[in-house]
């Protein structure tokens, strides 16, 4: 049983880094749509630039058992944000996208690293 947790987590860790850097990338680069998103809450290409890395370093961070809680905490922090924004505008079809994602990070860090020995 424990062994098929720490493959589900790794698996989970592995699809979060991808979304985490993609989507990182998407900010860092400035992405025409997500630029679009981000500017109708005011928030400009050099901002979207450092969410954009905090994007991508939460989500390497998540790799490595010393960071891994901070790595998630950096990943969901940034998904929250982008909620409040949604709820802002009342647009709970983006709020609905994003939560499943707040949630990942909040899922593995309950599954906790898998490299670590659980006593």
């Amino acid at each position: 049983m424990a062994l098929t947790i720490k493959i589900l987590n790794t698996i989970l860790i592995l699809f979060a880094l991808y979304m985490g850097i993609k989507q990182g990338w998407a900010m860092l680069t400035g992405k025409p749509e997500i630029t679009a998103m981000f500017s109708k809450w005011a928030i400009g290409k050099t901002a979207l630039m450092i969410l954009g890395a905090f994007t991508i370093l939460g989500a390497v961070l998540v790799l490595f058992p010393p960071t891994f809680v901070w790595g998630n905490f950096i990943t969901a922090a940034g998904i929250l944000v982008i909620i409040a924004f949604h709820l802002k505008d009342q647009d709970l079809k983006g709020v609905a996208i994003e939560l499943p994602f707040f949630l990942l990070s909040l899922l593995i860090i309950y599954l906790q690293h898998p490299l670590v020995n659980r006593h």
